[in-house]
């Protein structure tokens, strides 16, 4: 899930990069940024959050603790990528959250 969540944020990003005229045009938001610059900050925090989905399948610890983290500031990425696309932010502000919570609840492997 935090792959997908990690594809996603990152195609968003190329889609502010590459046309930003497919988003909505906001006014009198308390926060207002330049969609080419935010597409570029979601095409990286969506580079990461693959790269670190792809290292939970080794089953390490850290890879859980990084994935919290970086879940955590796609969260947060997408809460502010509200104004421009509210359905697709919404959307992986859940997949977001549900990484969070999967990756703090799920059981510990114990070696036999």
């Amino acid at each position: 899930m935090m792959v997908f969540g990690g594809l996603m944020t990152l195609f968003a990003g190329i889609a502010a990069i590459a046309n930003d005229e497919v988003f909505v045009n906001t006014r009198n938001y308390v926060f207002e940024y330049d969609l080419t610059g935010w597409g570029w900050i979601h095409l990286i925090l969506g580079v990461v959050i693959v790269l670190a989905g792809f290292a939970l399948f080794t089953g390490a610890l850290w890879a859980r603790a990084v994935g919290v983290v970086l879940a955590g500031l796609g969260a947060v990425a997408n809460f502010l990528w509200l104004p421009y696309a509210p359905v697709w932010a919404v959307a992986l502000l859940a997949i977001d959250v549900f990484v969070i919570w999967a990756l703090c609840t799920s059981p510990r492997h114990s070696e036999p």
